[in-house]
């Protein structure tokens, strides 16, 4: 901070020497009507002057601000300077993602809800050209097939497919009662084939039937779409933070985003090589949770959002609401529009993040979860151990996360380590011990 300070008194010292030579200038000279030097050759001299000036200034706000900066970090600490090292990185371009063209794949079946979905990707669809709409619908239902009739009748930009094959599917009696997610399976390689093999799409944004999108939806699938062209680590892109309750997210800032080594859904961007890889070896059933195993996406991660660009209003489904009334209804819809687009997103390559986030979250002060619901952890962040799955679930709990395991992987997870923000302090629930990979048996 000295050597700040000493620049910007530096600076403003030459600024004050130029200031008297000019004035000492003027005041020898005498009137410019005696001298005989040419007008054109006193304005030129000015003109420099002045320009030499106005770099002066440029160069003193600058280093003034700098100034400001650092006094601001000081006041807020340690954790707060780490904090916005590991969320900034050196800038490798803006997103790219001009002239691409993002399809919006609606999976739809037996709900006239369907409507409330397509008029709210209607009122925020920047351009029908960017983001054609394909509506993908199972179940044969026609009163749900003629609500969706009257979106592709009215606009060539929305069209439809219906999947061909409804035959019943055979199961064992075990299994019978899990038939609805066997059919979603079934439908979502049939809809997810017909947008890149059939016809030919690079990359495809994908929507259930029931979900709401942010004003911003369109923004950050766009914005994000670079990452997985640059960092071969990331296999998918999702709008959905499973632990996006308002008490657990910090609603001011909507423009932070994270890696995730846990499948969000809801809401979600593929690319067409990452189907290439999957389609062949798709399950019968259950797809999301099979996403999440490690062993199916080659260990690779996604990207999620602070707040959700997404919300779930469908009550009605195959889980028959239990987890809608549990957590789904009170996910928080972001309602700011980020311009992602125009953002600097290379703190999240593989590259930049990993380093930094792990130095960041292991150099904070250990806290329980106790002393964070009491207000009493230091600092503006803290770290809660967990060393087993027991001590995860009653960590979890305490802090009003979610606190279930798929393939070993907690929801929102980042090498082990669960994010959120409690009491107006960003908490990570991390491993006490050096983590590799994950324990499939921590179920």
């Amino acid at each position: 901070m000295r050597l700040y300070l000493k620049k910007f008194f530096v600076v403003g010292l030459v600024s004050l020497f130029i200031i008297s030579v000019m004035l000492f200038y003027n005041g020898n000279e005498g009137p410019i009507v005696n001298k005989s030097v040419k007008v054109e050759d006193i304005e030129t001299r000015i003109n420099k002057l002045e320009e030499m000036m106005d770099n002066q200034l440029t160069e003193s706000g600058k280093l003034l601000q700098m100034v400001v900066e650092r006094i601001r970090e000081k006041k807020e600490g340690p954790q707060a300077e780490g904090e916005v090292n590991y969320l900034r990185a050196p800038d490798v371009g803006k997103a790219e993602s001009k002239g691409t063209v993002l399809p919006v794949l609606v999976i739809a079946c037996d709900r006239v809800t369907v409507k409330r979905c397509l008029d709210n990707l209607i009122k925020f669809r920047p351009s029908k050209e960017t983001f054609p709409i394909i509506v993908s619908q199972d179940c044969g239902h026609n009163a749900t097939y003629q609500v969706i009739r009257s979106f592709t009748d009215a606009d060539p930009s929305i069209t439809v497919v219906r999947q061909p094959d409804l035959s019943e599917i055979p199961l064992e009696r075990t299994n019978i009662k899990y038939k609805g997610y066997y059919k979603i399976a079934r439908h979502f390689k049939f809809a997810l084939n017909h947008v890149f093999k059939t016809l030919g799409h690079e990359a495809v944004i994908i929507v259930e039937d029931d979900l709401d999108i942010s004003p911003d939806f369109y923004e950050y699938f766009q914005g994000t779409y670079p990452l997985l062209l640059k960092d071969s680590s990331i296999w998918c892109v999702s709008a959905w933070n499973d632990n996006g309750k308002k008490q657990l997210v910090d609603l001011s800032r909507p423009e932070l985003l994270h890696r995730t080594d846990f499948f969000p859904g809801l809401g979600w961007m593929l690319r067409a090589d990452s189907w290439a890889e999957l389609e062949p070896k798709w399950p019968k059933a259950f797809f999301d949770d099979w996403l999440r195993d490690p062993v199916n996406t080659r260990a690779r991660a996604c990207i999620r959002p602070e707040i959700s660009r997404t919300y779930s209003f469908g009550k009605a489904g195959v889980s028959k609401g239990l987890f809608f009334d549990n957590h789904l209804r009170y996910i928080v819809l972001n309602s700011d529009f980020v311009e992602f687009t125009k953002r600097d997103l290379s703190y999240l390559l593989k590259e930049n993040y990993d380093h930094n986030f792990t130095k960041y979250v292991y150099s904070l002060p250990e806290s329980t979860a106790e002393e964070v619901m009491a207000g009493a952890a230091p600092g503006p962040a803290a770290r809660v151990a967990y060393s087993n799955p027991k001590t995860f679930h009653k960590a979890a709990k305490r802090l009003g996360l979610m606190d279930d395991f798929r393939s070993g992987i907690p929801r929102t997870a980042y090498q082990g380590v669960v994010q959120c923000k409690v009491k107006d302090r960003r908490v990570y629930l991390a491993p006490d011990f050096v983590w590799t990979q994950y324990d499939r048996t921590w179920e």
